[in-house]
């Protein structure tokens, strides 16, 4: 059976309109709706929205980073999921940092604590179930905690998810040479998908030439991207693919509120080509 994979970094679970200008000190602090022309933008809590989103979206499995951490089970609830959830950087008292992140998410931004959380939908005889959950931490300093989380599918599919380091480039590219080779270990000969926020360009960075040519993990998403869904040991039926702006919209008598600064990235994916485990 193909497997539809998706990754989505979700900006902590924010709104992010085109027009930077929407951002204002008001809205910060005194949550007062912005809009132009064609978009909005909320400080509130959108887990509605972002749940109905990826509800309505055809994946199998999802990679979701920038997640909220309090969000891990009402967004498995809604998409008929089992969840992963790996905490990473931030989650410094959870319990006050929700309770702000759900009163004004703006206000804390990624202070709200981080997750990335890996969702496997149910399927028909339990092939979607989780049967091995592991963490790697990647860094677990300075600058920020990194982890990825590893997930086993009932099939046999691992799943590694990842965020990468931000702005420093020679930290991004460590971590996720080192998630690839602790990847590979775990996964042994079985089919693996690796995917997230890798926060390197392919025209930037040799990097994913590394990671192809060592352990056939590949292919990138398009040169100017960030967000991959690197395959080995399965058939691609479908590159990864960005989806348009607009498709992660949603309109409101003519206005849109677009959620995260990322657009989703998806792939279909076909049968095993080397033995699972």
């Amino acid at each position: 059976m193909p497997t539809r994979a998706l990754t989505w970094n979700l900006f902590h679970g924010r709104d992010a309109p085109p027009d930077r200008a929407l951002f204002t000190r008001r809205s910060k602090l005194l949550r007062i709706t912005e809009r132009n022309a064609t978009h909005v933008q909320v400080n509130r809590d959108l887990l509605p929205e972002y749940a109905r989103m990826l509800s309505a979206a055809e994946w199998d499995v999802a990679l979701l980073q920038e997640c909220p951490p309090r969000w891990a089970a009402p967004l498995a609830a809604a998409c008929d999921a089992e969840p992963h959830r790996a905490l990473t950087s931030r989650n410094v008292w959870p319990g006050f940092q929700g309770l702000v992140h759900r009163c004004s998410p703006d206000l804390l931004g990624s202070w709200e604590g981080g997750s990335n959380l890996t969702l496997l939908r149910r399927r028909e005889g339990g092939a979607g179930r989780i049967t091995a959950r592991a963490e790697v931490v990647l860094r677990s300093g300075r600058p920020e905690r990194r982890v990825m989380a590893m997930t086993r599918r009932r099939d046999g599919l691992w799943i590694g998810n990842l965020h990468a380091s931000t702005r420093v480039h020679p930290l991004a590219e460590a971590e996720v040479r080192l998630a690839a080779e602790r990847a590979v270990t775990l996964a042994g000969d079985a089919p693996l998908i690796l995917g997230g926020d890798f926060n390197i360009r392919p025209h930037q960075s040799d990097v994913y030439d590394e990671l192809a040519a060592r352990y056939g993990l590949a292919p990138v998403t398009a040169p100017d991207a960030i967000d991959h869904l690197l395959v080995r040991g399965i058939e691609v039926l479908k590159p990864p693919t960005r989806w348009p702006d607009e498709a992660r919209e949603i309109l409101r008598d003519g206005i849109a509120l677009r959620l995260s600064d990322h657009a989703p990235v998806e792939a279909r994916l076909g049968e095993a080509t080397s033995s699972s485990s």
